[in-house]
C-alpha cells in the first residue's frame, strides 16, 4: 500500500455558524477542499503575528470562529 502524503488526521467540531463561515471563505478562495481551506487558514494563522496567549484554564469551547452575537444573529 502506497504510504500517504499526509498521514496525520485531525478532526474538530464546528457549529453551524462555524462551518458556514469556512464554506463561505473556502468558496470565494476558489478552495479545491474543505481540509484545503483549513491547511491553508492554519498556515495563515501559523505565520500571523499579534494573536492572543490562551490564558490558564482556557476551554476548547472559549476559541470559536466567529463571534457570539455573530453566531446568535444567524452569521
Amino acid at each position: 500500500m502506497a504510504e500517504l502524503e499526509r498521514p496525520e488526521r485531525l478532526q474538530i467540531m464546528l457549529s453551524a455558524s462555524e462551518l458556514e463561515a469556512l464554506e463561505n471563505w473556502r468558496f470565494d478562495k476558489r478552495m479545491p477542499s474543505r481540509a484545503a481551506a483549513v491547511r491553508e487558514l492554519l498556515r495563515r494563522g501559523l505565520a500571523s503575528d499579534g494573536f492572543l496567549v490562551a490564558e490558564t484554564g482556557a476551554k476548547s469551547q472559549d476559541f470559536g470562529v466567529v463571534s457570539q452575537q455573530d453566531s446568535k444573529d444567524g452569521a
